[in-house]
């Protein structure tokens, strides 16, 4: 069963690339990252694929100030890839400070939350992806979650959020 609103992140370290390209791997802590904090999680199927690069990673990039003004003290990218490939679709695009780029490289998140993406596009990538989502976390539970259908890119988009934050 999906998450929902109200459920609370589950407990499961994702990999994430510190000090660029030629740093080193560290474990984080999904719900360790969003404890006693108000933030932003997104989630998309892959690094680099069109929707993902053309729109939902760099309207986060761009807005992470309203985000910001409206609360948001984390926003985080998840995607089932592998942390060089995070880092480097991150550093890429801008994402620097504004944008955490997290690796679930065994898809224990994606599972967890029970987000996997559709066989179609499961098999298209080459083994288990994330559904397209963004959710509003506050200390560790989710206050707002968007799930998108499909190949969709509206709900979970960064203008979206920024309005869910503000409740």
């Amino acid at each position: 069963m999906p998450a929902k609103v109200g459920d609370a992140l589950p407990d499961v370290k994702v990999d994430q690339l510190v000090g660029g390209l030629g740093g080193e791997v560290k474990q984080v802590s999904v719900k360790d990252l969003f404890a006693g904090k108000k933030g932003v999680l997104f989630g998309v199927p892959g690094a680099y694929t069109p929707g993902c690069t053309k729109t939902h990673l760099p309207g986060y990039v761009s807005d992470r100030e309203k985000l910001k003004e409206a609360g948001a003290e984390v926003v985080a990218c998840v995607s089932v890839n592998d942390p060089y490939v995070m880092a480097a679709w991150g550093e890429a695009y801008g994402a620097g400070d504004k944008v955490e780029m997290l690796a679930d490289t065994r898809a224990e998140l994606t599972k967890a939350l029970g987000f996997e993406a559709p066989d179609g596009l499961a098999k298209a990538l080459g083994g288990t992806r994330s559904r397209r989502f963004s959710a509003v976390v506050e200390d560790g539970k989710f206050k707002t979650l968007n799930l998108e259908e499909g190949g969709e890119l509206q709900c979970s988009l960064a203008n979206q959020i920024v309005e869910q934050l503000k409740k």
